[in-house]
């Protein structure tokens, strides 16, 4: 059952429908802009936290980032050094291939192929557990983080707190605020 504010409303589109559409949809976003109106007036405080920059500039981050360099030092050491020995053998094949038997140089090029194949596989599989590291450890971070905007959205009223957008003003960016509840 529609009230009688409802009905004049749907009545007052109609008739107008029937003229111009035009006036239809001005009347729609008038009636929008007199609803919304009073909620805005009311003073929503809103909040901004960069994600990116929790995750950049923090100090728990830059201790994860320290952390999982660490752990993935001596791996990245060896993929270097596999990466350097395809590039000598490679340089002194390209030196000896004149003077090598057509069979030598099969060999050669078939060896040069598999160490190939092992340095890519195994920066694919470095790259994978690095990546699956980095994103357990950062996991933990963004958890703390919103543990933290929670508390100070609750402690300091805020109606809204929007993370990542566009464009900001200053006077609504309470990242430093979460990243000092963070530890620094």
């Amino acid at each position: 059952m529609k009230s009688q504010f409802a009905l004049k409303v749907s009545s007052t589109i109609q008739g107008l429908a029937r003229g111009n559409r035009a006036l239809v949809l001005a009347a729609v976003l008038g009636l929008g802009a007199a609803i919304a109106t009073p909620v805005q007036a009311q003073g929503t405080k809103i909040g901004f936290v960069s994600t990116e920059r929790i995750l950049r500039d923090s100090k728990p981050a830059k201790a994860a980032q320290a952390k999982i360099e660490a752990e993935f030092k001596g791996r990245d050491q060896e993929l270097q050094n596999l990466a350097n020995k395809l590039r000598s053998q490679a340089q002194k094949f390209d030196k000896d291939a004149p003077v090598l038997s057509e069979s030598d140089r099969i060999k050669r090029q078939r060896q040069l192929a598999e160490l190939d194949s092992d340095l890519q596989r195994k920066r694919r599989e470095f790259q994978e557990d690095f990546n699956r590291r980095r994103n357990e450890e950062f996991s933990h971070i963004v958890e703390k983080a919103d543990a933290a905007i929670k508390k100070i959205a609750e402690q300091q009223g805020y109606d809204l707190i929007i993370q990542d957008a566009v464009t900001v003003s200053p006077r609504v960016d309470i990242t430093d605020q979460v990243m000092k509840a963070l530890g620094g």
